[in-house]
């Protein structure tokens, strides 16, 4: 199914796997809204999308903040007439011992990686409900699978998109035609690690990645629009997508 035309809704879009799936959509002719709290690399994206003959909208918007997210639905209802899809992509990945107690990074996770997932489904479901349609996309991780030393609570983050968005789907696409996929990568090259602030599990973990060839942004984006563009007929559960150099 084309997604030309359809309006698309992207958080977390001022880097990393945001920004290189709101170019991708924006090429196969869908009107992106962008949102994030750098504002700056938003409108260096818009240009950049604009400059391919593409269409984004740049909202500046805080994911923990329910009004902040209602602004974004409402806003890219006014421009673009109505929301055919969420991506929920914003996210953090601060990875600590929990012995070593970062009890702040904890709450901030939860923070933005679960209630920022909340807030958006809250925001675009009205819409989606009224239009009986909409495709809702929330971005996990292969740590929604499988746990491991250092990745406690980020694990248990990602478990909760994955079972939510499931949730969802049974819900939904049933009674409103309304999609929801789950997207599970494994190590992707963005500045998700640039939040780590244990030095041990710094030690440990990012030097694990050292020896393999991580998944590039645009493997994800590839991955959201192969889910996006199914037929009316199909729901993509979950895409999970690993390195062929991680193990595990």
């Amino acid at each position: 199914m084309s997604i030309k035309g359809k309006t698309i809704i992207i958080t977390g879009a001022s880097s990393g796997i945001g920004e290189a799936t709101a170019k991708k959509l924006s090429k196969e002719g869908a009107n992106v809204v962008i949102s994030a709290r750098r504002e700056d690399r938003l409108k260096s994206l818009k240009e950049a999308i604009e400059k391919e003959g593409g269409k984004a909208l740049v909202v500046t918007a805080d994911v923990t903040k329910k009004e902040d997210f209602e602004n974004v639905a409402k806003l890219a209802k006014a421009e673009f007439g109505s929301i055919d899809a969420l991506i929920n992509n914003a996210g953090l990945m601060p990875l600590s011992y929990v012995k070593n107690l970062h009890t702040d990074e904890w709450n901030t996770m939860v923070d933005v990686n679960i209630k920022g997932v909340l807030n958006g489904v809250a925001a675009v479901l009205p819409t989606m409900k009224e239009q009986k349609s909409g495709h809702i996309v929330n971005i996990s991780s292969s740590a929604g699978n499988k746990i491991y030393p250092g990745g406690a609570i980020y694990c248990a983050t990602k478990a909760a998109v994955k079972m939510f968005t499931e949730g969802l789907r049974m819900e939904l696409a049933p009674n409103f035609g309304i999609k929801a996929t789950s997207i599970e990568p494994g190590a992707v090259d963005t500045e998700l690690t640039d939040t780590i602030t244990d030095d041990e599990i710094k030690e440990d973990f990012v030097s694990s990645l050292n020896d393999l060839t991580p998944l590039e942004s645009e493997d994800i984006a590839e991955a959201i629009y192969y889910a996006l563009s199914q037929p009316g007929r199909a729901n993509i559960n979950e895409v999970y997508v690993m390195p062929t150099e991680q193990p595990q």
